[in-house]
């Protein structure tokens, strides 16, 4: 609830156009669960972004997207060894379905 309450707040004060979420989810199912709710609005209605539809661009942080634009040497360090155990591919796929569907920027 924390979390929602932040990024709501910081999408109201820099505009959602000028936001991006990074998510870092072990499974694509709570990974595509967190992106729907930053940019669909909060799906199970208990939290500051329910019916609150902010339509932010998500990554997922072993997405192409995000790996390219950070230190590569940091990359691996920080998230090298979790890339290796993640299915990856069911997240980039969950991950590009949500942004399809609900991403406005």
């Amino acid at each position: 609830m924390e979390n929602q309450r932040r990024v709501k707040e910081l999408a109201e004060k820099y505009g959602a156009e000028n936001c991006i979420v990074i998510i870092g989810g072990s499974e694509a199912d709570s990974a595509a669960l967190a992106a729907e709710t930053v940019t669909a609005g909060d799906p199970t209605y208990a939290g500051p972004l329910a019916g609150v539809p902010l339509g932010l661009r998500v990554y997922h942080a072993v997405e192409s997207e995000f790996k390219e634009s950070v230190d590569a040497d940091v990359y691996d360090e920080q998230v090298g060894m979790m890339e290796m155990v993640l299915d990856v591919d069911a997240i980039v796929e969950k991950m590009r379905e949500i942004r399809e569907q609900y991403t406005q920027f």
